[in-house]
C-alpha cells in the first residue's frame, strides 16, 4: 500500500519497495520508501551492524565531460578540482553569488584518457535546477550531460564491503572516497556498474550507478546476500544526522554560507587566500572574509546540539539563552537510535557557539537544557586503508 499520491515519479526499484512491504511517502518529487515492516529503529542499527541498502535513484547523475571540465567545474565551487587525482571522490558546493549555497554534491574525477571526465551526483529536490544553472555558467566550456537513464543504490554498514565483495571481487581494494568501473554478478549476469566507496551515513560503504533497466536485478543480487536489508529514508536521516552530516534544505540553504554551515573543511588550501588558485569561485569575496575572520565576520554558525534530558527536539524548535532570548532554531533533531540520546543541529550566534555552551530548546512551551557538543555525534567508520 502506498500513501504516495500517484503523479509522483517512480524510481526503477518501485514494484521490489512494495513486494517488499515499504511505506511510501511523497520525497523529492518521487515515491520513496520511508521504512519497511522492521521499522526505523531496526533498519538504523542493521546498517550500524551489518549493511543496508538504500534506493537513492531520486538523486540527479550528470557527466561534465572536455578538456576543460576541471577548470569550468572549479569556477563554480570552492574546492580543488583541477589537481584531483583519477579516481578520486570529493565533496563539493555549488554556490550562488551572495555565497549561499545553492546544493551539495559528489564528484569523482574518472580521466577517462585524458578526454576529461568529472561524474557528478546532485540532490534529488536541487537536481533540475542545479542543471540548468551548471549548463548556463559552463556549458559552453565543456559538456554537462545528465544521465536520467542511471539509477544509484547506496549499500552500507560495516559489512557492506564482505556482502558486495562476494559479488564483485576487488572492491575491497578501494578506500574511502575512491571509485571505479566494476562488474557486479547478480545471477547469470554481469551488471557492469560504476561505484564509489563512500555514502551519507558515516558507515564505510558504497554508492553503486546503475543503468535503471538492471537497478532491480542488482538490489535482488544485494538483498540475496545475508548480511543485507532494505532501509528507508527514515532510518537514511536518522544515520546522517548522527554522524553531523548536513541535509540540504535543512541545514544547509541559499541563506547559509560554507562558513556559517561549519563545512569550511571542504575548501582546500589552494582555493584559500594566498593558495595557487584562490577564490574564483561564486561570493569568494564573502567567503574569504569570513574565513579570515575578525568581529562580525560571521552572524550564526551551525553547531551540534545535545539534550541533557530525554527528550527529543524536533526542526523548528525555537532555541533560547538562559535568560529567555532567542538566538535561532533546530534544523534538524531527533532521538538518536545508536547513542539512544536526542541530538540536533542548529545555528546560533558565535557567542553560543563555542563546544560545552548551554542553551535551551523550546519544546511544548517548555524548557530542555542542550549542550553544544563537536560532531559526529557517532564516531565515523570510513575505510581509509
Amino acid at each position: 500500500m502506498t500513501t504516495a499520491s500517484d503523479n509522483l515519479s517512480k524510481t526503477p526499484l518501485n514494484d521490489l519497495h512494495l513486494s517488499l512491504g515499504a511505506r511510501m511517502v511523497p520525497f523529492a518529487g518521487y515515491s520513496m520508501p520511508v521504512q519497511y515492516p522492521a521499522g526505523l529503529m531496526a533498519e538504523h542499527k542493521h546498517t550500524r551492524t551489518a549493511a543496508g541498502l538504500f534506493d537513492v535513484s531520486h538523486m540527479g547523475q550528470l557527466r561534465l565531460v572536455g578538456p576543460a571540465a576541471a577548470a569550468a567545474f572549479e569556477s563554480l565551487i570552492p574546492v580543488d578540482v583541477i589537481d584531483l587525482p583519477v579516481g578520486k571522490q570529493r565533496y563539493g558546493l555549488l554556490l550562488n553569488e551572495a555565497g549561499g549555497i545553492i546544493d551539495d554534491l559528489m564528484f569523482v574525477n574518472r580521466d577517462y584518457a585524458h578526454g576529461g571526465d568529472i561524474f557528478v551526483i546532485v540532490n534529488g529536490a536541487c537536481k533540475v535546477g542545479d542543471m540548468a544553472h551548471i549548463q548556463a555558467k559552463i556549458g559552453k566550456r565543456c559538456q554537462v550531460i545528465p544521465m536520467p537513464e542511471r539509477a544509484l543504490l547506496a549499500l552500507q554498514g560495516p559489512q557492506a564491503v564482505t556482502a558486495l565483495s562476494r559479488l564483485a571481487p576487488g572492491v575491497e581494494k578501494l578506500v574511502f572516497m575512491t571509485g571505479g568501473n566494476f562488474k557486479i554478478q547478480a545471477g547469470n549476469q554481469g551488471i557492469d556498474v560504476f561505484l564509489t566507496r563512500s555514502g551519507y551515513t558515516g558507515e564505510d560503504g558504497f554508492e553503486i550507478s546503475v543503468l535503471a533497466t538492471q537497478a532491480e536485478a542488482l538490489a535482488r543480487a544485494l538483498l540475496a546476500q545475508p548480511e543485507v536489508k532494505p532501509i528507508g529514508l527514515g532510518a537514511r536521516n536518522s544515520l546522517r544526522l548522527e554522524a553531523g552530516l548536513p541535509l540540504y534544505g535543512n541545514d544547509i540553504d541559499t541563506t547559509t554560507t560554507p562558513v556559517e554551515a561549519s563545512l569550511q573543511w571542504a575548501m582546500q588550501k589552494v582555493r584559500r587566500t594566498s593558495g595557487a588558485r584562490a577564490g574564483g569561485f561564486p561570493g569568494a569575496t564573502k567567503i574569504l572574509a569570513q574565513l579570515a575572520g575578525g568581529a562580525g565576520a560571521i552572524g550564526k554558525k551551525r553547531v551540534g546540539l545535545l539534550a541533557l534530558e530525554r527528550i527529543p527536539v524536533r526542526e523548528h524548535v525555537e532555541l533560547q539563552d538562559l535568560s529567555g532570548q532567542h538566538i535561532g532554531e533546530v534544523t534538524s533533531g531527533l532521538l538518536g537510535p545508536t547513542i539512544d540520546q536526542p541530538v540536533a543541529m542548529g545555528y546560533v550566534p558565535l557567542a553560543f557557539a563555542t563546544v560545552g555552551s548551554k542553551i535551551n530548546a523550546i519544546v511544548r512551551g517548555k524548557p530542555v537544557l542542550m549542550e553544544v557538543v563537536a560532531m559526529p555525534f557517532v564516531p565515523t567508520s570510513y575505510f581509509r586503508g
